[in-house]
């Protein structure tokens, strides 16, 4: 296989990539505003498309040059909504497919849009074309990020879902104890009557509410927007992700599916052909979890001593026993990418079981605390009816 220029396999290769764009046209400012707006899914179309190009038999400028027409149709077509994620991707591809005609390479051109191409990208499109197996490279990329698309979504499914019925049903009670409750209470209050406990603790409650309503909404934006600002310092992210490695219920689908991401990536740049540093260094910009991606440097640093992967994973502590057997059996056969993407297979299949069943347990329980409070306020309404009812 030809040498892979790993000055390109870094994880803002914008920095280390030396040749200059020649055309006038690729020295245009990058599209920040509109680039912002792609997202994976369009990404993996992409590469999908370009592939099934390049796969035909098209070299890769006319192949680039399909997409930008093939986009430019899409977005400009009167019998389809107009996307502005394809205008954007075809503004985006004319550049690129203009650099690639001055003679850059595509994984050079793709670089310079680090807002919609990330260096996990652009790094496995440049071993790709060292090994010249673009198409097969594009094809996988396209499939890896469909997958961990895939598994992110039914993972904010399953937290998204259930802190939405809580937020329903904190509003609905809310509503009922500073509107509804009110109300009613008053006209027990009147009748100078002695109220039976629960009532007394109801009207409490509600009188407080709806004296502190607005207060407490206040409160709880600055509570929000103060944590969401705490936790993008870099001491707020890592106490963050320690906790969400410890939650209930929680903690274990964040650790599945963190290792599933990690090890995908890992098998796939192993697998192009990229060494186990540099692909170690580029999976870690991949991963979310703080905690997980520092460990990765002491894995990274143990295998450039020469301890092997599985060993140094193991270390770790975030990694089961079952991961370190199989990544060993893959050192011993030289397969070792063909063992971290069992891997992944496996915590995927373990990540999907798990959504369903907290998601078939989250929702009997939110449901089930909510009829208890609503039931425990209509018992203390009826509880002084009652009793005026016994005493006529």
């Amino acid at each position: 296989m030809p040498v892979i220029d790993y000055s390109l396999l870094s994880d803002n290769p914008v920095t280390t990539a030396k040749p200059a764009l020649t055309n006038a046209q690729s020295q245009r400012p990058l599209a920040g505003n509109i680039s912002g707006r792609i997202g994976t899914g369009d990404v993996c179309r992409l590469a999908r498309q370009l592939s099934t190009l390049l796969r035909s038999g098209m070299p890769l400028v006319p192949a680039l040059s399909a997409l930008v027409e093939q986009l430019q149709d899409t977005s400009e077509s009167a019998t389809t909504r107009s996307r502005p994620q394809d205008r954007a991707l075809a503004h985006i591809m004319k550049q690129v497919a203009n650099g690639v005609n001055a003679g850059n390479t595509l994984s050079y051109t793709l670089s310079r849009h680090p807002d919609v191409f990330s260096g996990l990208f652009v790094s496995m499109v440049a071993a790709g074309e060292a090994g010249g197996t673009l198409e097969e490279t594009l094809l996988r990329l396209a499939e890896m990020l469909e997958k961990r698309a895939h598994l992110a979504a039914k993972v904010k499914a399953a937290t998204v879902y259930p802190l939405m019925m809580v937020i329903v049903a904190t509003a609905v009670v809310v509503f009922l104890l500073s509107f509804v409750v009110p109300g009613i209470t008053q006209i027990f209050l009147e009748m100078n009557r002695a109220l039976p406990w629960p009532t007394q603790l109801l009207i409490i409650i509600s009188t407080f509410i709806k004296k502190y309503l607005v207060l407490i909404i206040i409160l709880a934006c600055a509570a929000f927007f103060g944590i969401r600002s705490a936790c993008k310092t870099k001491e707020g992210r890592f106490f963050l992700d320690r906790w969400k490695l410890k939650m209930p219920l929680f903690g274990a689908l964040f650790l599945k599916l963190e290792i599933a991401r990690l090890t995908r990536t890992l098998g796939m740049l192993l697998a192009s052909g990229i060494p186990i540093l540099t692909a170690l260094e580029i999976a870690k910009s991949v991963v979310q979890n703080s905690l997980i991606a520092k460990s990765l440097d002491s894995v990274k640093e143990g295998v450039s001593k020469g301890i092997g992967v599985a060993a140094a994973m193991r270390k770790t502590g975030f990694f089961s026993p079952i991961v370190f057997h199989i990544l060993s059996t893959g050192q011993v056969s030289g397969e070792i990418e063909t063992g971290l993407i069992n891997i992944a297979d496996m915590y995927d299949g373990e990540v999907e079981i798990t959504v369903k069943a907290l998601v078939s347990l989250l929702e009997p329980a939110i449901l089930l605390v909510m009829g208890v409070v609503v039931g425990l306020i209509v018992l203390a309404i009826l509880l002084p009816i009652l009793e005026i009812n016994q005493a006529l």
